[in-house]
């Protein structure tokens, strides 16, 4: 597939995927979302690619989110069946994904850094759920998945005053997993990849489907049902799972296969 308005890189076993639309701040109108689709698609189903990083073009825009300027000309609105760039509603991925976070994630910016397992920030990064100041409202899952992550009180003031928040007050607030200098959020991102193949794929995969799916559930639900996970059940059943032991028995690296 040709790829218009993203870009896709390969470092062994890491997919970077980078929003290329830099002369609108990286925003996303239709044809974008559903290019994007497709990329996370071979990504999800690609058992050679265990952790993808999502960053944005240029140094100014991880995303500015919704192309406004595109709607507000009559463009068409809306996405495929994973949502926002892909991601936001894409529940079946059990791959790590990581959002590098280079300048103003705005909107459905944040929002795909939201839906992202790690978020990297540079120190000018910015982030903001506006959508109130143009009369919308943040459906693509930032007022559903911001409270889950810092909390009812401190998501509210930041929903209902649009404001914008700094990569160190992100970090304070709990969205962000580091803060990094500016230029250095995909190297930083990469660090914090490159550490997670360190393990077993199938482990991780494993690990972030329990996550996930406990926290839909009561604790003692989620402890009773997690060994019928089904990555659970590929973890049990992996070449990995003799691999672990056997690597650590014999004071060796192990030799993950990822099946």
């Amino acid at each position: 597939m040709e790829l218009k308005f993203s870009k896709v890189e390969r470092k062994g076993p890491i997919t970077i995927v980078t929003l290329s639309r830099p002369e609108v701040y990286n925003a996303l109108h239709t044809d974008a979302h559903f290019e994007l689709q497709k990329v996370f698609d071979d990504f999800a189903a690609d058992p050679e690619q265990w952790v993808a990083i999502v960053t944005g073009a240029g140094d100014k825009a991880f995303c500015a989110g919704n192309d406004l300027k595109w709607q507000a000309a009559g463009g068409k609105r809306g996405w495929d069946k994973s949502g926002f760039a892909g991601l936001t509603a894409r529940f079946d991925c059990d791959k790590p994904i990581i959002a590098a976070v280079n300048g103003v994630a705005m909107g459905g910016g944040f929002e795909i850094a939201l839906a992202c397992d790690l978020i990297i920030a540079a120190e000018n990064a910015t982030f903001a759920l506006p959508e109130p100041r143009v009369g919308l409202a943040a459906l693509a899952g930032g007022l559903h998945r911001l409270p889950r992550q810092i909390g009812l009180k401190r998501a509210m003031g930041m929903i209902l005053t649009a404001r914008h928040v700094g990569a160190k007050e992100g970090f304070e607030l709990g969205f962000v997993n580091e803060v990094v200098p500016q230029g250095e959020a995909l190297s930083g991102a990469l660090r914090w990849a490159e550490m997670i193949t360190k393990n077993s794929p199938m482990s991780i995969r494993a690990s972030k489907q329990t996550i996930q799916k406990g926290l839909a559930v009561s604790l003692e639900q989620a402890i009773a049902e997690q060994r019928d996970y089904p990555a659970v059940k590929a973890m049990v059943a992996s070449q990995d799972y003799i691999e672990g032991p056997k690597a650590f028995s014999e004071k060796r690296p192990p030799k993950w296969v990822g099946k």
